[in-house]
């Protein structure tokens, strides 16, 4: 590989997305309205996108943690 070897995407998108998700899931928590305006059958549809993202962004998290974490070769 060149120099680019040490730098792992999935971090900083698992930060981001877990941010975002948390936001999203907080608001649809606390929220007059709940998210469910413009749903069709009432579902709080912020909280459970907030979820969803907040799942995604943390199994990039674990996935970026397991990825730099190297075994070393026995001697």
């Amino acid at each position: 590989m060149s120099n680019m070897e040490g730098m792992d995407i999935r971090a900083p998108i698992g930060g981001l997305f877990t941010v975002l998700g948390v936001m999203l899931a907080g608001y649809g928590l606390f929220s007059p309205a709940g998210g469910t305006a413009s749903s069709p059958s009432d579902t709080n549809v912020n909280l459970w996108w907030g979820l969803t993202m907040l799942a995604f962004g943390v199994i990039m998290l674990v996935m970026s943690r397991r990825g730099t974490t190297r075994s070393t070769p026995a001697e």
